[in-house]
């Protein structure tokens, strides 16, 4: 297969991603990508297969990224400051790139296993910065699946402008996280 003169697979998906963070990933069209690429469309398709592939990419850079983030942040902390971290490392993310975090909520098909690697990686940093906790495997994943909630429906909330009255949300997100873990604790 021929390839463009000048562009690659990584430049497309990097602008799908500024295109998707800027303007929501259900507004992304390959059109978009090739206009900002100054390519004609048809030539993206030596790069990527089409939306449905574009969109697996950016979940694949979203999951990446979002696993390199929260991994940092919980490294050398223990029990409730590495929660609070991993919840804020996310939090962070989803706000800094919504588009392709959205990419990423879907749960990874079986045919896709680096889609599914990096997601149950994510889970397992996740399991482990719960795992002082002594919840059991059962247990942590439910403590997983709410902490996801917490940080994926405050964030979303937070991007939507779902969060009017002038409060600091930081403060917000934190007395929430603080309440999380103090249920994990009981």
């Amino acid at each position: 297969m021929a390839r463009s003169v000048g562009i690659d697979r990584a430049q497309v998906v990097t602008v799908a991603a500024e295109l998707a963070d800027a303007n929501g990933l259900g507004e992304l069209t390959l059109a978009q990508v090739a206009a900002r690429l100054g390519v004609r469309l048809p030539s993206l398709y030596n790069h990527v297969d089409g939306m449905p592939g574009l969109r697996r990419d950016l979940a694949l850079l979203g999951l990446r990224q979002l696993l390199e983030h929260v991994s940092r942040a919980a490294i050398g902390k223990a029990t409730d400051a590495a929660v609070i971290a991993f919840a804020q490392a996310y939090r962070s993310y989803v706000l800094a790139h919504p588009g392709v975090y959205a990419a990423t909520v879907r749960a990874p098909a079986t045919n896709e296993p680096e889609l599914q690697q990096l997601s149950q990686t994510i889970v397992e940093v996740a399991l482990a910065v719960l795992e002082p906790y002594g919840l059991g495997e059962e247990g942590a994943i439910h403590a997983v699946r709410g902490l996801r909630s917490i940080v994926h429906g405050f964030a979303t909330l937070e991007l939507a402008g779902g969060f009017g009255i002038p409060l600091d949300r930081d403060e917000s997100f934190l007395r929430l996280l603080h309440a999380y873990v103090a249920g994990l604790a009981a």
